[in-house]
């Protein structure tokens, strides 16, 4: 791999890329002992530092894992699919790139990030464990995690986050983990922007014509936010990890419910 790309991760970004991750794989046990595991790569930037990062991490882990790269076309167009490679050469990657006909099974949804988002990973499920895969690696972020919060609040009227690794329902014996979960957005960009680098953005033929924004409203409305107060982001993270149940009026655990009634006259 291109040594600059490496040591600016080890190096220059060492504070807040190299060690948030190596704290999320130890603080969420997402890497164990003989793990093979899938990383997935969408040709954007947040998957792609994924790759790199644990390639190096494998470099120097005190146990053995494997890595497979694994690439799932959708229907990109050739450009698309050449910038891909490209950046695979650069980042010395073994790509394993398959088809799916995502794109065109999508494009009359009214929600197509969403579908595509489901149908995807069913996909990158299948694949990875057709090549001897217990894990599949995704790229998402500390920001993807916060906006999901405020999502199931504004949209959903759930409070609910998205896990650093989650069983497979429909896959036994898979799992899926999220190593840059505590690792921000704007310092992942302004590594690509160090190191010159150009990623996919939204390759998705579908999307252009029919953009599902909640997202993108969470993600402005908490750059706004961040404005009047610098650590908005941290304490919308954080309220995940400090939930209080004696202020709770009714909440589920395993799909049993409790409400603040049950023990009121206790």
């Amino acid at each position: 791999m291109n040594e600059k790309i490496t040591k600016s991760i080890t190096k220059t970004y060492r504070k807040t890329i190299w060690k948030r991750t190596l704290k999320a794989l130890d603080e969420y046990q997402l890497l164990k002992e003989g793990d093979v595991v899938a990383v997935c790569l969408s040709g954007g930037k947040d998957s792609f530092l994924l790759a790199c990062v644990l390639k190096e991490i494998q470099k120097h882990s005190k146990y053995k894992f494997t890595l497979k790269y694994l690439v799932m076309d959708p229907g990109y167009t050739k450009e698309h699919l050449d910038l891909i490679k490209e950046n695979a050469e650069i980042f010395e990657l073994d790509l394993n790139i398959f088809n799916s006909n995502i794109f065109e099974d999508i494009k009359d949804e009214k929600s197509p990030c969403y579908f595509c988002a489901r149908k995807r990973r069913g996909f990158l499920y299948n694949k990875a464990r057709e090549l001897g895969c217990n894990k599949i690696s995704l790229g998402h972020h500390f920001n993807d995690v916060i906006e999901t919060v405020l999502l199931n609040m504004f949209y959903n009227g759930v409070y609910g986050s998205m896990l650093p690794k989650l069983k497979s329902d429909h896959y036994p014996g898979m799992e899926l983990i999220r190593p840059l979960y505590l690792v921000k957005e704007y310092d992942i960009v302004k590594w690509v922007k160090y190191n010159n680098l150009n990623f996919l953005d939204c390759a998705c033929s579908v999307a252009t014509k029919k953009v599902d924004s909640k997202r993108l409203e969470m993600k402005n409305l908490i750059e706004e936010l961040v404005k009047i107060h610098e650590d908005i982001d941290i304490n919308i993270f954080n309220s995940t990890t400090n939930v209080n149940l004696n202020t709770i009026i009714k909440y589920k655990l395993d799909n049993k419910e409790t409400t603040f009634l049950d023990n009121y006259d206790k």
